[in-house]
């Protein structure tokens, strides 16, 4: 008996400034906290609320677990195979 497989994850990607700031976490428990908020983003892409602005590029949401005090800006792209993220906040 074969087991399936479970949903498709999205693939994270950082802009340059999340990724800098993603260099500059030291603490375990940070690094930690931001990683579960990852896990879930990609798990669900729309988790995220909409952020109202300019409807000519991408959507950008917000992702925002108060357990473990992680803020996450990012996009989704057309086909929902990447999350990209602009901004971290732990």
């Amino acid at each position: 008996m074969t087991q399936g497989h479970g949903p498709r994850r999205a693939r994270i990607a950082f802009f340059d400034s999340a990724a800098k700031q993603l260099e500059n976490l030291t603490r375990e428990a940070d690094i930690h906290a931001l990683d579960r908020a990852l896990v879930v983003i990609s798990a669900d892409p729309e988790i995220g609320a909409p952020i109202p602005g300019d409807t000519a590029g991408p959507q950008l949401r917000q992702y925002t677990d108060d357990v473990e005090a992680v803020r996450i800006l990012y996009y989704v792209t057309t086909l929902r195979t990447v999350v990209v993220v602009a901004y971290i906040e732990v």
